[in-house]
């Protein structure tokens, strides 16, 4: 365990602290929201340093008296027992951290392979979020989506964020940044009229959403397009050009949003993703430059790896990354994610600490 480290972060904590209880710092409700998420960040690791610093002292005083009484000696022993166990959750709590944790997400699904029954199966793992976020208490909101005839979806965006500021600092982000990949499923489709099981797939990206102060735009680096907006079959919805194309110029990211009537806010929407999108491009360069152990984080970002398998006929679901399997996909589906990415933040956690253990080595 790093004192210096831990020492650092409790100083953080104590002045996040005083900075909160400043009824100025609420005039500005985004860095209020930011100051508030990164004080719930530390939270966790100040309890439990001032439950260690607290044993600890009970432990000294009941080994002064054990002498004296054969209670404080037993206290001790209990006393003595229990701060390996506190040291441990400690350092656990004091791994470097995946800075977006407290973060809100721009979830865009795309089908793939597979043509209708891909687009189908977007709108599934659409709902699929949508019921998870519910069944959470967050907000969801498709923000821009491409349709198809029978109800599927070419491409679909859709922004995800806590109520308020969540606990220890713990996002939306946090929970669904290990969706990001290639999803297969395994199913007869409604266009199979022989009852034969095709193989089809969507792509999933989790973006963590960027406050502006998160990344500095230049307007003169954007390009931006307006259209007449199309629906399904290549109908028209709006009889106005208010769907928005923005390209940034330097990185060559295109954005474009047509589901709001207005201009506006359909360029509102399309900056929103613009934002999410360069701050991931803007952490993927440095995660380039850094550790293997940061660079696999990358990883569950990375559209173009089969991350999970849905097999309808067994009821099955399958992430390949962590050999997880069950077989309750029908609740999975309605929503019931927490079993997979509870699997997989254990297996992250593990990861992180094997990485620190051998970076002492």
């Amino acid at each position: 365990m790093s004192t210096d480290r831990l020492s650092a972060l409790l100083a953080e904590h104590a002045d996040l602290e005083k900075q909160l209880s400043d009824p100025a710092i609420h005039a500005d409700q985004g860095l209020a929201r930011r100051v508030g998420r990164r004080y719930a960040e530390l939270n966790g690791i100040a309890a439990t340093a001032k439950e260690l610093e607290q044993v600890r002292e009970d432990l000294s005083a009941a080994q002064e008296l054990a002498g004296e009484d054969e209670a404080f000696a037993a206290e001790a022993v209990e006393l003595a027992a229990r701060i390996p166990v506190i040291e441990e959750k400690l350092s656990e709590l004091l791994l470097p951290r995946d800075p977006n944790d407290a973060k809100d997400v721009i979830i865009e699904i795309k089908g793939g392979e597979g043509g209708e029954e891909a687009a189908l199966f977007a709108g599934d793992l659409l709902r699929m979020y949508l019921r998870y976020a519910e069944k959470h208490g967050w907000v969801a909101e498709v923000i821009d989506s491409e349709n198809t005839d029978l109800g599927g979806y070419k491409d679909v965006s859709v922004a995800v964020k806590t109520k308020g500021v969540p606990e220890d600092g713990r996002g939306v982000w946090s929970r669904l940044k290990y969706e990001g990949g290639v999803h297969r499923v395994q199913r007869v489709p409604a266009t199979e009229s022989q009852g034969r099981i095709h193989t089809s797939a969507a792509g999933v990206l989790v973006l963590p959403e960027a406050e502006e102060v998160d990344i500095e735009i230049n307007q003169g680096d954007l390009r931006i397009d307006v259209y007449r907006s199309g629906g399904p079959g290549g109908q028209s919805v709006n009889t106005t050009d208010s769907a928005v194309r923005i390209t940034h110029i330097p990185t060559g990211v295109v954005v474009s949003c047509q589901n709001e009537k207005s201009q506006l806010q359909n360029k509102e929407s399309a900056m929103r993703v613009l934002r999410a999108r360069l701050l991931l491009h803007a952490q993927e360069q440095a995660n380039a430059e850094a550790s293997d152990v940061r660079k696999s984080q990358v990883r569950t970002m990375d559209r173009s790896e089969r991350i999970r398998t849905y097999n309808y006929p067994q009821n099955r679901i399958s992430d390949h990354r962590i050999g997880f399997t069950a077989y309750n996909l029908d609740l999975v589906l309605n929503g019931e994610l927490d079993s997979v990415l509870d699997a997989l933040s254990t297996a992250d956690r593990e990861a992180r600490i094997a990485g620190e253990e051998l970076g002492r080595k």
